[in-house]
């Protein structure tokens, strides 16, 4: 449908969308870049959701301001890995690699890539290594594992049996990464949510309450990490 600014200080820009599936107006402000949309049912006036975006300004002002900001992954901060943050050394170095003094990066090329890219191999690593443990324990196999920078969901099992996932998962604690392996590993058996699929979890995963718990309170922070420069 376009976009409608909230006048204001500052003014909110947010995206309108109509969607056959809506049954009312909602709004809905993202926690990882602070994105506002407003979806509307497909007959509902645009005046209407105006104004209740308008009626929802205290409530959005509020919610944008509690957002934290992005951090930025250079030289002389710290990055997560594995749930530990590890210090980003900028030296002569040719490339970036992993040592026990921290994340080595090279010092004549910007750090965020550089950062981005020695997780990312480490994310493959980890991911493949638990995919390949859990599906053994159920005696499956997938057809291929791809890694990327997922934002709506951790990871996915398609019906062919292809694994994804994110690979912002290495900068979680161990057993996070690992509950998302064996989440998506059992889709393997079960293409869907009921008893039955978390019963196949629990069995090659039994305590994965908690990690599940930790992605819902901490995720967000995961994503809001940027490797740009």
């Amino acid at each position: 449908m376009g976009r409608h600014t909230l006048e204001g200080n500052p003014p909110i820009d947010v995206t309108l969308r109509q969607s056959a599936r809506a049954k009312r107006l909602s709004l809905r402000v993202s926690r990882l870049d602070g994105r506002v949309t407003l979806t509307m049912p497909p007959r509902a006036p645009l005046r209407e959701g105006i104004a209740f975006l308008h009626s929802k300004e205290v409530w959005l002002r509020g919610h944008l301001a509690d957002l934290r900001p992005v951090a930025k992954a250079g030289a002389g901060g710290t990055v997560l890995l594995r749930g530990t943050p590890v210090p980003i050394l900028a030296g002569p170095w040719r490339r970036a690699s992993l040592s026990d003094e921290g994340l080595r990066v090279a010092d004549n090329a910007p750090a965020g890539p550089q950062v981005k890219a020695v997780l990312r191999h480490h994310a493959r690593d980890a991911l493949a290594a638990a995919s390949d443990r859990y599906a053994a324990a159920l005696d499956r196999s997938y057809s291929r594992l791809t890694i990327r920078d997922t934002r709506s969901r951790w990871g996915s099992c398609s019906a062919e049996g292809a694994l994804m996932y994110s690979w912002r998962l290495i900068m979680a604690p161990p057993e996070v990464l690992n509950y998302v392996a064996a989440h998506e590993v059992a889709h393997l058996v079960e293409m869907n949510h009921q008893p039955a699929f978390w019963n196949t979890v629990a069995a090659i995963y039994p305590n994965y309450a908690a990690p599940r718990q930790w992605l819902r309170d901490h995720g967000d922070a995961l994503h809001r990490v940027s490797f740009d420069d």
